[in-house]
């Protein structure tokens, strides 16, 4: 152990000596983590989002065959029958269900030239009560009736013309904002939310909306009503629990965010195992009268493989700090938008930088740093003394 602690020392004394060859190492790995890093920040904060919407007693009320609410629809008459069913939670204004119609407009994104989709949810009044995470934190809530909107705060970030007192066009009729409300950072946010009656004249959907939500009395009784409803032959809809329904809508996206992350990390991390073991060769190289002295004098060769096993791993975890770094400094909480699995609209979302993913850097960077110093440190370890004491 003492010998290993001699020559680490010697070794880390000499890096400055050698800055130029050091930083090659830690630059190469910081870009490999710095990449992984922000990508996975990017599915784990899409995941989040999506995830975190929706509670386990709330279900939504499909068309059967619908996989999404844009391919879903619904008769009014349908949610009158709807709600006398039991199992839904009764208020002081009556049942709490709400028919919803879910639609898309075009808008021009914040710095963008082209439109980019945005999801309109009509809404009834009892929407409100039965999601009462949505807050109004600028401005005031739509008057039923006028021709009035209330944008979420994420939509509101991320498109021109969303301000409080802003005019947008719908269809062929002007609405004005009049509030901006934030649902806890779910994917409402990421909407414009007006009265039903109106969306309803908007596109010509009378009598329709595209899905119903309902507050249960508790998230036991949801499968006894889904088999109610669903076996009623007047209806033709099918039952989802509101959480179940968002969490599937995260999945294939953020799966495909991480594997693209994992892929270009794994790339990035070839490179930077060559340029690693190039490096440390050199190093070696450079150095070879000193170990062989150092053979010579009794260390042995496996204290001289470890140190310099550990010079190169102290190299990659720097590294791999500093990409973590700079991706946790840059992009957690930057907030970016993606079209919506199933929805074909724009989700807004922030960066999570969490200590898992971290973690996961920095274990790609000590891998890194393994790879690329065992082979020189081998090298280092077998050479033959009297052959590296010629150059004396």
């Amino acid at each position: 152990m003492k010998q290993i602690l001699a020559i680490l020392g010697m070794n880390l004394r000499t890096i400055l000596a050698r800055s130029g060859s050091s930083i090659v190492i830690i630059i190469g790995i910081a870009g490999s983590v710095a990449v992984m890093v922000s990508l996975l920040a990017m599915a784990e904060g899409l995941s989040k989002t999506i995830a975190s919407t929706g509670e386990e007693d709330r279900v939504l009320i499909f068309r059967d065959g619908a996989n999404s609410e844009l391919s879903s629809g619904i008769y009014l008459p349908n949610v009158a029958i709807i709600e006398n069913m039991p199992g839904i939670r009764k208020s002081e204004d009556g049942p709490m269900i709400s028919a919803e119609l879910f639609t898309i407009i075009d808008l021009k994104k914040k710095g963008a030239d082209d439109t980019s989709n945005l999801p309109l949810r009509g809404v009834e009044p009892m929407s409100f009560k039965i999601r009462p995470e949505l807050k109004i934190i600028e401005g005031e809530n739509f008057t039923p009736g006028r021709a009035e909107i209330i944008v979420g705060k994420g939509a509101n970030n991320q498109y021109e013309g969303l301000d409080i007192g802003d005019q947008i066009k719908v269809r062929d009729s002007m609405v004005t904002v009049v509030g901006i409300f934030s649902t806890g950072g779910d994917v409402h946010e990421s909407e414009i939310w007006a009265d039903l009656a109106g969306s309803q004249g908007f596109f010509r959907r009378e009598n329709s909306a595209s899905i119903a939500i309902a507050q249960m009395d508790n998230s036991s009784v949801i499968s006894d009503f889904a088999v109610a409803l669903e076996l009623d032959p007047r209806l033709e809809l099918k039952v989802q629990g509101e959480a179940e329904f968002y969490s599937q809508q995260s999945s294939g996206a953020s799966t495909v965010i991480e594997v693209f992350g994992y892929a270009v990390a794994v790339i990035m991390a070839i490179g930077a195992i060559f340029a690693a073991l190039n490096t440390m060769y050199t190093a070696v190289s450079t150095r070879l009268v000193e170990i062989g002295t150092l053979r010579a004098i009794g260390f042995h060769g496996s204290s001289v493989l470890f140190a310099l096993m550990v010079e190169s791993m102290v190299l990659a975890l720097l590294g791999g700090l500093l990409g973590a770094g700079i991706s946790y400094f840059i992009f957690n909480g930057y907030t970016v938008s993606t079209l919506a699995s199933g929805s074909f609209t724009q989700t807004a979302f922030d960066f999570a930088v969490t200590g898992s993913i971290v973690s996961q850097g920095l274990i790609l960077a000590l891998i890194v740093g393994f790879l690329g110093g065992l082979l020189p440190a081998r090298r280092a370890a077998v050479q033959d003394i009297t052959e590296a004491l010629r150059a004396i």
